[in-house]
């Protein structure tokens, strides 16, 4: 049976953060501040292009906006706090500011997870059936893919929120890190916390692993319809298609195994800050910047675009 959060004397938690010295913390608050502008800025681009350009109303670049949406609310949910605490003396969150940043920022990220494996799907329909790619892919099926992942991300989040913050927290109340991700949370606990230790290995089983092995098993299909193809020219464009979401994919998915599938007693509160800006922080950034540099129709419609503006 797990207890309750009346058991908890804790109310409030310190997010220790990166640094305590301030000359550091202001260099940092540049930086991260400059690296949100641009991650909101280049998804935001993204998400109006896709909207304006009619030739990109397509299931491709539908599945490209939704992770560009859910790109701007990952980051916001953990980048404007910081900017804060590395600016003020104060690095004070409620519980119940924990407990909601924790439940929507995996709730954003279990949705990003599954996100992938529908484009990975996207992109095995579009290489191996290209004539019957909008007959399959129909905009009912899209939305329902769409509205699948989001419905799982918040769904499975909520179960590792409740169980991880239904903890009793005795103190001290100081977290190390710069948000409130569950296993730096869970490290406060004054109890045995091997019992919700296992239900995170589970739930990670099935919402990392499981989508891992869907999109490797759809890359395989793929690279066999690719290397079918005759022409060098012909298996280059389905391999340069590919090959950007395969490099968000990797840089996403491999610092979220590290974290949630290995042992709270591997727990690095560091190591595990640096590897959770990169699935938090850096991979929201460079999503615009690797789809947007290696997608010639992106590049068209931001031309397209600035031409229209100049004219009018």
């Amino acid at each position: 049976m797990f207890p309750t959060s009346n058991h908890s004397s804790v109310t409030e938690f310190i997010l220790v953060g990166f640094s305590s010295d301030p000359t550091s913390n202001r260099i940092l608050f540049i930086i991260f501040l400059l690296l949100y502008l641009c991650s909101v800025l280049g998804n935001g681009l993204i998400t109006i292009l896709i909207y304006l350009d009619s030739h990109l109303h397509t299931p491709m670049y539908f599945f490209l906006s939704m992770l560009s949406l859910l790109d701007m609310g990952y980051i916001t949910t953990t980048v404007p706090q910081m900017l804060v605490h590395l600016l003020s003396s104060s690095k004070l969150i409620s519980f119940a500011g924990c407990w909601l940043q924790m439940y929507v920022f995996g709730a954003l990220g279990l949705t990003e997870a599954i996100l992938f494996v529908v484009m990975a799907y996207d992109r095995y329909v579009a290489i191996c059936f290209p004539l019957r790619y909008m007959l399959i892919l129909n905009w009912n099926l899209c939305v329902r893919l769409v509205a699948g992942t989001w419905a799982s991300g918040f769904f499975f989040s909520l179960i590792h929120t409740v169980f991880t913050m239904r903890l009793p927290f005795c103190g001290p109340n100081i977290v190390n890190h710069y948000l409130c991700e569950g296993p730096s949370v869970r490290s406060l606990a004054c109890m045995d916390t091997h019992l919700i230790e296992m239900v995170d290995f589970v739930m990670s089983i099935f919402m990392v692993l499981g989508p891992v092995t869907l999109i490797l098993a759809s890359y395989i299909r793929i690279t066999m319809a690719i290397l079918k193809i005759k022409s060098t020219q012909g298996r280059y464009k389905a391999f340069s298609t590919c090959a950007s979401h395969l490099i968000v994919v990797i840089l996403f998915y491999a610092p979220g195994i590290y974290i949630y599938m290995r042992p709270n007693s591997s727990y690095s509160p560091e190591r595990d800050k640096q590897i959770s800006l990169f699935y938090n922080v850096f991979t929201a950034l460079l999503n615009p910047m690797v789809y947007s540099l290696r997608n010639k129709d992106i590049k068209a419609a931001f031309i397209k675009v600035v031409v229209q503006n100049r004219v009018s």
